[in-house]
């Protein structure tokens, strides 16, 4: 049956922070937007992140003689790598184009194309939250990467001379203004680089949570139902055929993550939009207090004081949307963490698993879809959905309400992958 929903101006499908941030833009445009997701607010991926809300993030995942490292961290079982044996002969296609977006000439291309839609992201949460009674969930921070070898601790290093070219407020540090900084760090730590004006997030899922409660009070809905089909406007709009019946609208923004190119599949579109599985482990009673989002910059993990404790987390482990998590990789960030903060608690440990929607170049896809007329991209965001929610929000919103340059949106173009 087809229900009556003939107001929906736009549907967005996905509650995570993408599609919640891009409900509230639309709906203070005087949009009339209904989100349409199974799961309740920012409960899947956009849940479990480590907080980080960076205006600066410019450096791809996939970068130069990255390769020579993979083989040692995937024989290390506390390795920022992981993939499951039976898994690589799928993944291998999806690795050679991600190898391949880490050569020299595509640096700067894919470094402008983060920065983008990275640039503001902490001024943006807060003007969002104004009136929530949640401003409080967005922090001023700085992110601390930090070096057992002070030598390896070098802006010289490729990827912090991508952020020096783009006026990155970076400095580099010794142990003592480290210690200073973060009075629990581990004896070990000799230096650190520390990004400056940043954000983090004691509550990543709460930001969500409190920007969808704002949108609905402008007018947007919610409506918890899993959309099983998707179809163009052929004329008296865009349909979604869901487990509640089917709904139309004028315009639908696909914004489910991962699980986006499931909906895309029936109209021949493939695109190498992979789940890279993340973990975290929350340290309920940690018994100290972490000042700043840190980061181990050898083990690539990422340590973060929240509401409900320290929050560690990382890693990267491919092995398919469906397999069942490894829970054993969640749970060696304790170790981890005590090597980080020794005087840390790690009695009582709560471990997650989420899955990270990446394409190889580390960019997503923003705005039309060929062939599907009405039906509008914004997924793929893979590490940096929290960041680049709020500018990703207003590029979707522009698409929908101004005749925008599609030139400007080239970058992040499903074609590029045709």
């Amino acid at each position: 049956m087809t229900l009556p929903e003939s107001s929906i101006d736009v549907a967005v499908i996905g509650a995570g922070i993408i599609g919640v941030c891009t409900a509230l833009e639309l709906a203070e445009r005087g949009i009339k937007v209904t989100i349409f997701d199974p799961a309740p607010v920012c409960s899947k991926t956009s849940y479990g992140n480590a907080g980080v809300i960076s205006p600066w993030t410019c450096v791809p995942q996939s970068m130069p003689g990255l390769w020579k490292q993979v083989p040692r961290w995937l024989i290390d079982p506390e390795g920022p790598v992981s993939i499951r044996l039976g898994y690589l002969p799928k993944l291998m296609p999806w690795v050679l184009r991600f190898l391949a977006a880490g050569r020299s000439e595509r640096l700067d291309p894919v470094a402008d194309g983060l920065f983008r839609l990275s640039r503001g992201s902490v001024a943006a949460y807060k003007k969002r939250l104004a009136g929530t009674g949640q401003e409080q969930l967005v922090r001023d921070s700085m992110y601390v990467h930090v070096y057992r070898n002070p030598k390896a601790a070098s802006l010289d290093h490729l990827g912090w001379q991508l952020r020096q070219a783009r006026q990155v407020p970076i400095e580099l540090i010794d142990k003592h203004v480290l210690q200073e900084i973060e009075p629990h760090i581990a004896d070990d730590f000799e230096a650190a680089i520390l990004i400056k004006q940043q954000g983090r997030a004691s509550d990543p899922a709460g930001i969500g949570i409190a920007l969808a409660e704002k949108a609905l009070a402008k007018g947007a809905k919610h409506i918890q139902t899993k959309v099983h089909e998707i179809h163009p406007d052929q004329g008296s709009g865009c349909q979604l055929v869901t487990d509640q019946g089917v709904f139309t609208a004028k315009k639908i923004v696909l914004a489910a993550g991962v699980w986006s190119c499931q909906l895309l599949a029936r109209f021949g579109i493939k695109l190498p939009l992979e789940a890279e599985r993340g973990y975290h482990l929350v340290l309920r009673n940690p018994g100290i207090t972490i000042n700043h989002s840190v980061m181990d910059a050898d083990q690539k993990y990422v340590a973060s004081l929240m509401k409900a404790g320290v929050r560690v987390a990382g890693t990267a482990e491919f092995a398919g949307l469906e397999a069942a998590p490894n829970y054993a990789r969640a749970r060696r960030f304790a170790d981890q963490a005590k090597r980080l903060f020794p005087q840390l608690n790690c009695a009582d440990l709560d471990e997650w698993m989420g899955s990270r929607p990446s394409f190889p170049d580390s960019l997503p896809c923003l705005g039309a879809i060929p062939g599907v007329k009405n039906i509008i991209a914004a997924f793929g965001h893979s590490h940096y959905g929290l960041g680049m929610a709020p500018a990703t929000s207003e590029i979707i919103a522009d698409c929908i309400t101004k005749d925008i340059d599609h030139e400007t949106l080239l970058p992040y173009s499903i074609t590029r992958f045709q």
